[in-house]
């Protein structure tokens, strides 16, 4: 992500719109990408206790994973004249023309979980992990795990066009660099669905001789492992053990699939991306102060050492 400052005259310019506004008067857009999973799930959820919280008005907009309701969702934020507009973008182009509406009409936009390729001057800013980083650390643990054996991988990638599967494909790729032991011999996106999970799962256990050939799966989500979980179980293999699994998200079912012995790894993604992006947007709209372009999240690697039913009680009071 470009990291550089935004234009200084529509910094000034937003403040001093809705630089007297009160938290309770503000109106805020949000263009979430759907349902798709328990995260995502939970993400609506705590953006809704915060808008709640903070006494925002939240127009609510679910895009049902179609890039062209969230444009259409945008466009009407705008007509109702929103203080501000919450974007979970489900694909990282095709922003340019519908930002650039929104910055005509002196709206901020802040971008939640994921990127856009679009110049950061027409979003406030973006409230994201590092995506990179979690497909590296979920690469490493792998690496480290495997200890120089052979291990053939199969992947299953993220919303094709997303930010998170570019990233977390990369970051993953990254890690395993010079270990020639490991190796991707199938990939292929299962769209973050559970269903799709287990269906392309199901695909690369028939290529690969009943899953004989696999050594692990990385998913770039953890209700895509999920899913793949099941196919493994359903081939008369033991997910865990005969495939390693490891996975991105750290979502309360991928903690009893741990506790069960059947996924070994996860990378968190927190789901309160709403909560530093209203911050961020308090304090521009208060004083002018703009925030960084990127304000990262924190996360975590999670393994069955973890105590996986506790991790599990704790996820569960965070919306999911």
């Amino acid at each position: 992500m470009k990291i550089v400052k935004a234009l200084a005259s529509a910094t000034i310019l937003a403040a001093c719109t809705f630089g007297s506004a009160s938290a309770a008067e503000l109106v805020v857009g949000f263009s979430q990408i759907g349902s798709e999973s328990g995260w995502r799930a939970a993400e609506t959820t705590l953006t809704k206790q915060q808008a709640e919280e903070r006494g925002i008005d939240l127009k609510y907009a679910d895009a049902q994973q179609k890039q062209e309701n969230q444009i259409k969702a945008i466009r009407s934020f705008i007509a109702q004249g929103v203080n501000a507009i919450l974007l979970a973008p489900v694909v990282a182009t095709g922003w340019d023309e519908v930002l650039e509406e929104a910055k005509d009409a002196e709206i901020p936009v802040i971008l939640l979980d994921r990127t856009v390729d679009a110049s950061d001057d027409l979003y406030l800013t973006a409230v994201t992990s590092d995506l990179v980083h979690e497909g590296s650390v979920a690469g490493k643990w792998l690496v480290d795990t495997v200890a120089g054996k052979p291990c053939n991988v199969v992947e299953l990638q993220g919303t094709t066009g997303s930010s998170p599967a570019i990233d977390r494909k990369k970051g993953f790729e990254q890690a395993l660099s010079g270990n020639d032991n490991l190796k991707i011999v199938r990939s292929q996106t299962g769209d973050f669905t559970r269903t799709k999970g287990k269906e392309v799962m199901e695909s690369f256990l028939k290529a690969e001789d009943g899953g004989k050939n696999i050594c692990a799966l990385y998913a770039h989500n953890d209700d895509m492992a999920v899913g793949a979980i099941q196919a493994i179980k359903e081939a008369g293999l033991k997910p865990g053990k005969d495939i390693l699994v490891v996975s991105i998200d750290a979502v309360p079912d991928i903690f009893q699939a741990m506790a069960a012995g059947e996924a070994n790894a996860t990378v968190e993604l927190t789901p309160n991306m709403a909560g530093p992006a209203f911050d961020a947007l308090a304090a521009f709209l208060k004083d002018g102060k703009e925030p960084p372009k990127w304000i990262q999240t924190e996360s975590k690697l999670y393994t069955q050492a973890d105590d996986p039913m506790k991790v599990y009680e704790e996820k569960k009071g965070l919306g999911y």
